[in-house]
């Protein structure tokens, strides 16, 4: 019988799934993230032989040798700059992560994201609940409309192509994007223009909205600098991976006005915020949660599942990083 440890409880789709398959399921009982010494302990615990981690826990050369027969870590994220990918190879360790399945749910919340920016929803929820509103008036919390503005896209990935569409098929947007690779695609069916770089992007958009992963060529892309190339007006959004921003050349351009607002769903230190940052009353923040609908978070479930049945059964895992 297998082995398998889960780091926290996750939705039970894939674990059941797993239970089915003849799999032994450990789930941690803490209600949080495991500490190192906590991940460490738990992996030596039994034999296993395959670990479904998540963001949250950091993977690496330690962790494999406390785990020296667990040969796949199924990461319950895209994203896995959490995991020392070098290290796993070098331990023999396939990696796997989820990806396809989350791309409605963060586009959604792109979306929800730059509307409560530019309707200034936040605002106008936190004035009422301050006893301050005293009727209609014409001036009250003026936001912006969507339709017709510049929708600039850094990352034209399955996630930044979704927001594309919708950007330019449900809100009447223009769409322009940067990219290693040009997309066709969303050049011919959404009429978005590709930008050779990303300085082009910064300087023409309204919205500047983050979809790239987290590389050492990606993090800080979003700096004192970039964010000086933007229009004064504009606002960025970021469902990507927080430390693309430089969170603290950030807090400085809203308070200067530098730009005019931002939303964030990810951070640099999480699930610490840079001091000034909850205090801007032009930002709107989400605890990371772009993907936390109960449909998306039991099928990553089922996709990471899907992801260790595959590796021992000896096929390929759909979705294998390293």
């Amino acid at each position: 019988m297998k082995k398998v440890f889960v780091t926290r409880n996750i939705p039970d789709r894939g674990l059941t799934v797993l239970r089915e398959k003849g799999y032994e399921v450990d789930v941690s009982t803490k209600d949080g993230v495991l500490t190192r010494p906590e991940l460490l302990s738990a992996l030596r615990a039994k034999p296993y032989d395959a670990v479904l981690c998540l963001l949250t826990d950091h993977i690496d050369r330690e962790v494999f040798e406390a785990a020296p027969t667990a040969k796949i870590f199924a990461n319950y994220a895209v994203g896995f700059d959490n995991i020392n990918v070098e290290d796993a190879k070098a331990h023999g360790v396939t990696i796997t992560n989820t990806p396809g399945v989350l791309t409605d749910s963060v586009a959604e919340h792109t979306f929800a994201l730059m509307m409560a920016l530019m309707h200034r929803i936040v605002e106008s929820d936190q004035y009422i609940r301050s006893g301050k509103y005293e009727g209609w008036a014409p001036m009250l919390l003026l936001g912006l409309d969507m339709k017709g503005k510049i929708l600039g896209i850094l990352g034209a990935g399955r996630i930044g192509h979704t927001v594309a569409h919708h950007a330019c098929h449900g809100f009447g947007m223009r769409v322009l994007y940067y990219d290693v690779k040009r997309n066709e695609e969303l050049e011919r069916d959404m009429d978005a223009r590709f930008c050779s770089t990303i300085e082009e992007v910064l300087k023409e958009a309204d919205v500047v909205s983050l979809h790239v992963p987290l590389l050492p060529s990606t993090k800080h892309l979003i700096n004192a600098e970039t964010l000086r190339l933007m229009k004064p007006t504009a606002y960025l959004v970021n469902t990507s991976r927080g430390a693309v921003i430089d969170e603290e050349a950030l807090v400085q351009a809203l308070q200067k006005g530098i730009i005019k607002g931002a939303a964030l769903d990810v951070f640099e230190n999480e699930p610490r915020l840079t001091p000034g940052l909850a205090e801007l009353l032009n930002v709107v923040l989400t605890p990371h949660t772009a993907s936390a609908t109960e449909e998306t978070r039991a099928a990553m479930s089922a996709l990471a599942a899907e992801n260790i049945i595959a590796f021992f059964e000896e096929k390929t895992p759909p979705n294998a990083i390293a």
